[in-house]
């Protein structure tokens, strides 16, 4: 909601000079103003600000420009400039030289903008300038604001400096209702630029936003600013304090925002070990317990408030504000533009179900069950819209509503789609691409189009829709690009792979007819056969044989398959697993068959020699390794775990 939000580094300080300036000496004149337009849409209206407009704000409390005027010209050069270049650089140093020669320059302007010393320190950061400066100065002096309206507190705001935060309040308490920029408190500022530790140092000294000091217009703001910079904890602190005022107040945009982040909702997870020992071992959870989750409790919170609403008002808060575009009247250059209503396109129902934010969704589902009843401007259900965004998660909670999933896919959207449909179009790159391989992205679809085949009735299995194709036709021509690089590809890994493997099963099988040491002249029997490393030797030359043979055969099988698209859902996938699986376990053997041999060569003296071989040859076993695993872990992920890709055994609805 907060647009335009800019930072700008201006260089006014000598913007009425001369053009005799050295160009260091404008590079020192530059300095740091906050210029931060919003545009704040309440949902509802509100109590209006005391000032709503910077135009209608009384000037801003300027310090004496008794060295800005051109008669002062010299003064300004010698004292206020190098002055500022101090309090640049944090030089407090140099600065207690000048300020002890002249006083005055404490509290007056050094640049065009208005801004003193203070601005300048609290800007760039320099804590021990600034405590040492504050400690000069009158409290009244903090209060002191530049032309854009900004307080030395507001910089340090905006800049995220807790400890300058710190100095200045402690010593001015009330700079924290001193407005800046757009009429904004430090406070926002600080929320605006997203900097947690200062708006949670700020918001301590509000008294929890409450007294006269503060309107609803502020804490309306903070909250949607806090929202916006996933600065939850005080955003739920605001809430709980006001929680009448702002639930209804900001119901579109927090939870417009928040159905737009599924992963804030996340939480912080226990770690693997305590998880896995929870699911083995019986009887109450064992290990530090879960933190739960602020975005959730803020959901919560608001959605608790919004069901208390009217049926159409709780409907008008979960459609959003509606999607106006510019049209063009006619074709003639004097055409004007006009707006016209094109449908509400951020209703966060639906938006949710597409980012696959279920557990926002099943916040709302639990006090409002009627709402998997709701369609968008499509006449997509949130099931629907699952589906054609290949959310999982969200199509899982299908089995948590009993027979009413039967009525639920039996819905068509505008274009005669049943849920079958919509499973059959391709989805966006994006859900495509969490599987690594055009083949598994295939897979992946085509398991989707079962298990959404499994769900409807099969009447609607033949449907056709205004286009006049039934499911299974309309996935055929959405997927036939992708089923091409599909088999493309999969031939191709095939092919390289199946050249690795040929080559290993040539050595090794050269390998068993030259062992190390030769053969006894006299019986023709191995030299080293009673040697335990002549055993290692010959069993893993024998594996690392076996192996890049099966491995040969795998591949070979993948290259002469049909490729129908009944074959990338189990047989193609499994091919490659067992192709890539027996390729590793050759190489890894070749490499220890290679070890074995020398350290029957060198018995004796330099017997380091095969430790170190034996370390090197450890080398291409954890490349490959490292190269190939997030493939052959999508396979295997894909292929063996895809049963428990749906029908989940733990409800999270009910």
């Amino acid at each position: 909601m907060f647009k335009n939000l800019v930072l700008t580094v201006s260089s006014k300080v000598g913007g009425n000079m001369t053009g005799s300036n050295s160009a260091a000496e404008v590079e020192l004149q530059q300095h740091h103003s906050i210029n931060i337009n919003t545009q704040p849409h309440p949902p509802h209206p509100v109590s209006p600000s005391p000032v709503t407009s910077q135009h209608q704000r009384p000037g801003p409390s300027l310090p004496s420009a008794v060295y800005l005027y051109e008669e002062q010209r010299e003064n300004y050069l010698d004292i206020c400039l190098p002055l500022y270049e101090a309090a640049l650089k944090g030089d407090w140093q140099a600065a207690q030289g000048i300020i002890g020669r002249y006083p005055e320059v404490i509290n007056v302007s050094i640049t065009k903008n208005y801004e003193t010393a203070l601005h300048i320190a609290s800007s760039t950061k320099h804590t021990h300038f600034v405590e040492e400066l504050v400690k000069l100065m009158e409290p009244e002096d903090l209060e002191l604001q530049n032309k854009n309206w900004n307080t030395a507190l507001c910089l340090a705001a905006a800049a995220g400096t807790v400890k300058i935060a710190k100095i200045m309040v402690t010593k001015k308490p009330i700079l924290l209702q001193k407005r800046g920029n757009n009429n904004m408190s430090p406070l926002l500022m600080a929320a605006l630029f997203g900097h947690k530790d200062m708006v949670s140092y700020l918001y301590s000294k509000t008294n929890n936003m409450r007294g006269d000091d503060w309107t609803a217009t502020d804490r309306i703001m903070l909250l949607h600013a806090c929202i916006s910079a996933n600065l939850y904890d005080v955003a739920l602190e605001l809430l709980q304090y006001h929680k009448k005022e702002l639930a209804l107040e900001t119901d579109k945009n927090a939870l417009h925002v928040l159905a737009r982040n599924p992963s804030v909702f996340e939480g912080a997870r226990l770690p693997i070990l305590w998880r896995l020992l929870n699911k083995i071992l019986p009887g109450p959870r064992i290990g530090p317990s879960e933190k739960k989750c602020q975005a959730l409790e803020i959901v919560q919170i608001i959605w608790r408030e919004v069901v208390k609403l009217k049926d159409d008002d709780i409907w008008n808060i979960i459609r959003g504000p509606p999607e106006i575009i510019k049209v063009r009247e006619g074709n003639h250059p004097a055409a004007k533009y006009v707006d016209r209503f094109a449908g509400y396109q951020s209703r966060l129902l639906f938006v949710a179900a597409a980012l696959g934010n279920t557990k926002f969704l099943i916040e709302l589902l639990r006090l409002c069950p009627e709402l998997i009843w709701k369609i968008d401007d499509n006449d997509r259900t949130i099931f629907h819209v699952a589906v054609l965004h290949r959310q999982e998660s969200v199509y899982n909670l299908l089995y948590e509503i009993g027979s009413i999933k039967d009525l639920v896919t039996s819905f068509k959207d505008t274009n005669d789609n049943n849920i079958l449909h919509l499973a059959a179009k391709k989805p966006e790159q994006s859900r495509l691409h969490i599987v690594s391989g055009v083949a598994l992205q295939m897979q992946r679809e085509i398991l989707w189009f079962k298990e959404v085949e499994t769900m409807v009735h099969p009447s609607l299995r033949e449907k056709k829709n205004k286009q006049g194709q039934t499911p299974q036709d309309l996935f055929t021509e959405e997927h036939a690009n992708l089923m091409e690089k599909g088999e493309r590809w999969m031939k191709e890994t095939a092919a390289q792979c199946m050249v690795v493997a040929a080559l290993i099963a040539t050595i090794m099988f050269a390998a068993a007819f030259t062992l190390p040491g030769g053969n006894n002249q006299e019986n023709g029997h191995p030299i080293f056969k009673h040697e335990s490393a002549f055993i290692v030797f010959v069993i893993t030359d024998a594996v690392s044989l076996f192996s890049s043979s099966a491995s040969i055969l795998m591949f070979l099988a993948i290259l002469t398959a049909r490729y129908a698209e009944r074959d990338f859902l189990v047989s193609l996938p499994i091919k490659l697993m067992i192709g890539l699986l027996a390729l590793f376990i050759s190489i890894t053997t070749m490499m220890i068959a290679f070890s074995a041999s020398f350290f029957l060569v060198y018995t004796k003296g330099m017997k380091w020699v095969p430790y170190l071989i034996t370390g090197l040859a450890g080398g291409p076993v954890l490349l490959f390794a490292r190269l190939q695993y997030r493939l052959f872990f999508d396979v295997v992920r894909t292929t063996l775990s895809s049963r428990f890709l749906f029908k989940p055994k733990k409800h999270m609805l009910y």
